[in-house]
């Protein structure tokens, strides 16, 4: 059953459903004031594909990556700008297929796509199809910020890109002779897309400020021979992203048309929310009430914490429902109370957390904490 802490008239009572009566429990009142999660991608990641040099490699440029969010947040920053910083810097790495570094599509072109959220509005911005830009997320943020839309995609999108004096770079900034060899040997019928895109390629990040502001932000190149300008979640606002102060901030990665059809990111948040106004007001009908019936005091919905087993539950639950649907991935997430973690079904996640309250850490296999 679920459980959280309600700081009630002073007090931090701890509720569970499964019982009729509430119980009072000492809690410390400090939460960490603020939580970022980050991934560069899920799949196949056994030790047996990877070698200790590129094991290095990749911790090394999630630590990176996952220390500039960090200082922003740790110096008073808005979790928009850490995800920001964030994901640039893992775009700008070509170990991930994101910005530098992305796959090719069927037609050896580069196509990507990107999109960000601020949960303290439900503001939200998105690109598809990019050619051009070097980093996809300043551009979907820029469609967030200065545009009156949510998406924007192909030559729109590098257009508005140029007018909002964004880097733009030449089509063979993104190639790597890795991504290349994995192009040619699927056109060569070599291999299978399925044994070249063993890991799903894209990065994202999620965050919670010292203010109680979520932010959420994914970025990719998209599937290795993708044809027919196929898109996939990453630009999806509750697809592949989403965030939202009442209940979390989500980032997504693996086969996206299953994360679409089931609209992950948004169903996570939805049902956190929902959890947390259930045991609300459960707890409200125990406030005393006068003669009237008016109740003494009002439980705040955002003064609810909703513990970390229940928000890794409802994480686990809809990846469990990603999976009865045939789809593989995993999400990063982040709560307003401080909580940052993942889920995923594949055998192992580029992962990486750190909380205000010291804990940092970096993961790649499915056996790391």
């Amino acid at each position: 059953m679920n459980r959280l802490l309600v700081p009630l008239a002073g007090l931090f009572i701890l509720f569970s459903s499964s019982v009729s009566a509430v119980h009072a429990e000492t809690v410390s009142e400090e939460q960490p004031s603020w939580s970022i999660a980050i991934h560069g991608g899920a799949g196949t990641l056994n030790r047996d594909r990877i070698t200790p040099e590129k094991d290095a490699e990749i911790r090394a440029a999630l630590n990176k990556a996952l220390e500039a969010g960090s200082k922003i947040l740790k110096e008073g920053g808005n979790a928009m700008d850490a995800i920001t910083e964030t994901i640039t810097l893992l775009e700008n790495d070509p170990n991930f297929n994101a910005g530098k570094g992305a796959v090719f599509t069927w037609d050896k072109t580069n196509e990507l796509d990107s999109s960000i959220m601020d949960g303290s509005d439900l503001s939200a911005g998105a690109v598809a199809g990019v050619m051009a830009t070097k980093n996809p997320i300043l551009l979907a943020r820029a469609v967030k910020d200065n545009s009156p839309h949510v998406m924007l995609s192909g030559k729109g999108a590098d257009q508005f890109s140029r007018e909002q004096g964004l880097e733009q770079v030449k089509p063979d900034y993104y190639a790597t002779p890795y991504r290349l060899k994995q192009i040619e040997d699927v056109l060569a019928e070599k291999v299978s897309i399925a044994d070249v895109d063993y890991k799903f390629g894209n990065v994202g990040a999620v965050a919670m400020d010292s203010d109680g502001n979520m932010a959420a932000g994914t970025s990719t190149g998209g599937m290795t021979g993708k044809r027919w300008g196929r898109i996939g979640d990453s630009p999806v606002i509750g697809a592949g992203t989403y965030a939202d102060n009442r209940s979390c901030a989500i980032s997504a990665t693996g086969a996206g048309e299953y994360f679409i059809r089931l609209g992950v990111a948004h169903e996570i948040c939805t049902r956190i929310k929902m959890d947390a106004r259930a045991i609300r007001d459960e707890v409200q009908k125990t406030v005393p009430t006068d003669k009237g019936g008016v109740p003494e005091n009002y439980v705040d919905p955002n003064r609810l914490m909703l513990a970390s087993k229940d928000v890794q539950k409802i994480a686990d639950d809809v990846i469990a429902e990603l999976g009865q649907l045939g789809g593989t991935g995993g999400i990063i997430f982040a709560t307003p109370w401080g909580q940052a973690g993942y889920s995923f079904n594949t055998p192992g996640m580029y992962r990486g957390r750190a909380t205000s309250d010291g804990a940092m850490s970096v993961s790649i296999y499915g056996d790391e904490e």
